[in-house]
């Protein structure tokens, strides 16, 4: 069967989409190459069409997934402290937390990811810093790269709280952590901020 020209790159992309998903949701480890390609609807033996290894799928998708929350969350926020303040409560949030299958792929990965090979480290960093300097542009709109560093303190403080809230089996406490993060985040990155309801 002859498919279209569209059909690799449109059938890469459902591939790189749906393995982001499972795994945020199972692990890097948890996730085999026969569960990736299911998940798209595919056999294991389209996967080598489009990708040499799995560690190359990994790193792909790290990339992908960090790229998209810059897209859909960061690029999206106001300018200034508005924007941080947004970014930090859409991070910290109860929803977030609460699917992270969707959500970012710091939280969800970040341990397996610093076990992984140098290209998928490689690929994690280049897309951690896309989302790391619309957030320090929004510190220092004047010069980003000088608040580099306080907006990766503050995104990996945001991570580690984001994951520890999803281990706790006390929602209540679970909840409170978040609100504390909010707070101790906007604290770090310098803006003024009320308890929200």
């Amino acid at each position: 069967m002859r498919y279209e020209k569209e059909h690799k790159p449109v059938t890469r992309q459902r591939i790189i989409e749906t393995a982001g998903r499972r795994l945020k949701r199972d692990g890097i480890n948890g996730s085999s190459v026969a569960t990736l390609m299911k998940d798209a609807g595919l056999t294991n033996g389209a996967f080598y069409v489009h990708f040499t290894s799995k560690d190359e799928l990994v790193a792909t998708v790290v990339a992908d997934q960090l790229h998209a929350q810059n897209a859909n969350i960061v690029a999206h926020a106001a300018p200034g402290r508005d924007g941080l303040e947004q970014i930090v409560r859409w991070y910290l949030s109860a929803r977030h937390r609460n699917c992270p299958d969707d959500g970012c792929p710091s939280a969800a990965l970040l341990d397996e990811i610093g076990r992984c090979a140098d290209p998928t480290k490689q690929a994690y960093t280049d897309g951690v810093l896309v989302v790391i300097d619309g957030i320090a542009a929004r510190l220092a709109p004047g010069d980003p790269r000088s608040a580099r560093t306080r907006a990766l303190s503050a995104y990996a403080m945001m991570a580690g709280t984001l994951q520890l809230s999803r281990a706790l089996a006390d929602r209540r406490l679970a909840d409170e952590l978040l609100e504390q993060g909010i707070r101790n985040a906007l604290d770090l990155l310098g803006v003024e901020n009320e308890p929200h309801e």
